[in-house]
């Protein structure tokens, strides 16, 4: 069962030269204790996804559903529940850690705002949490610039698991630290979420990453979802011109293997007030003229894997409806 549904989400920003869409008309769902990869290029709208579901900003249109109760408008009350079951983990503990609070201090302080236990208590919560994700009690009075970057990180993961959540939006949580400590970072997220029953939606560029951690996964363009299936299928048969092109990218250990680089030449089309059609057309060596006409539906091409494309069939030589 789907723990959130997001139907037609849209955030729209204003300009001087008009309003920019940078969500526009994403849906997706979340099954409990899983993870959704939310992957694309930096500016597509992946983080103001994120922010739009923890209320961190407004959204322009759209439905949120979680856990079966429609929370796309809530008063403050609801907002500061919903705080208790859905948190974040940023992308730079650095800048999302408060620099005058302590370890403890910053692990503790969810507990203190939500009234949660004596002093007694919380100080036991705190350090059992810290135990769990690593962190040993000798650096409880450290501050955080005393600490390096994978410390710093595990400090934000039990700030955010505190008040034992039930979804935790991770706004690129390893893309800041060392490719040694990204991998420890993911073995303890993926044993957090198995010993919490955590779900997931795990904003990142890096298609490695997700491919390790997601069960399925969602690509955008330019603030549009493009391609949506299970994390195995869309590594072994994207459908969509721009996953073929970002999968193309991914670096390999192998000098020997075989490549099929696919190069995106043209410019990006503003998301300002955008025309009709496509979004990726002007990049795509597939496109028609249709491409710069229409919109494409996000629609069911196979079983489970959705693509937004007019020539998805022809593309990829598959039986037409």
């Amino acid at each position: 069962m789907p723990i959130l549904h997001v139907e037609h989400l849209k955030k729209y920003f204003d300009t001087p030269k008009g309003k920019l869409h940078a969500v526009d008309d994403v849906s997706f769902s979340i099954n409990k204790k899983q993870t959704l990869g939310l992957v694309g290029e930096s500016g597509c709208g992946k983080s103001t996804v994120g922010r739009l579901l923890l209320h961190l900003i407004e959204h322009s249109g759209g439905k949120i559903t979680y856990n079966g109760s429609d929370i796309t408008k809530v008063t403050s009350a609801q907002r500061r529940k919903l705080c208790a079951e859905m948190q974040m983990i940023f992308q730079d503990p650095m800048s999302s850690i408060d620099p005058r609070m302590t370890v403890f201090q910053t692990i503790e302080e969810p507990l203190r705002i939500f009234k949660r236990g004596s002093r007694a208590e919380r100080e036991k919560m705190v350090y059992e949490l810290m135990d769990i994700v690593g962190i040993t009690k000798r650096i409880c009075d450290s501050y955080p610039h005393e600490l390096d970057g994978g410390r710093r990180q595990r400090v934000g993961i039990a700030r955010a698991l505190i008040l034992y959540p039930r979804l935790i939006v991770c706004d690129e949580p390893v893309s800041a630290l060392d490719v040694s400590i990204q991998a420890q970072i993911l073995d303890l997220m993926q044993d957090l979420q198995e010993q919490m029953e955590l779900t997931y939606l795990f904003i990142t560029h890096d298609l490695s990453v997700v491919r390790y951690i997601s069960h399925h996964i969602l690509v955008m363009y330019l603030g549009q979802a493009v391609e949506y299936c299970e994390s195995r299928e869309l590594f072994r048969n994207p459908l969509h011109p721009y996953t073929k092109a970002l999968l193309s990218a991914v670096p390999v250990p192998d000098i020997d293997a075989p490549r099929n680089r696919v190069i995106l030449k043209g410019e990006i089309v503003s998301p300002i007030n955008p025309k009709p059609g496509c979004r990726f057309a002007v990049r795509c060596g597939y496109a028609q003229e249709k491409c710069f006409r229409e919109t494409p539906m996000y629609r069911d091409v196979l079983a489970n894997h959705k693509a937004a494309c007019h020539y998805v069939n022809e593309i990829n030589h598959l039986k037409g409806e």
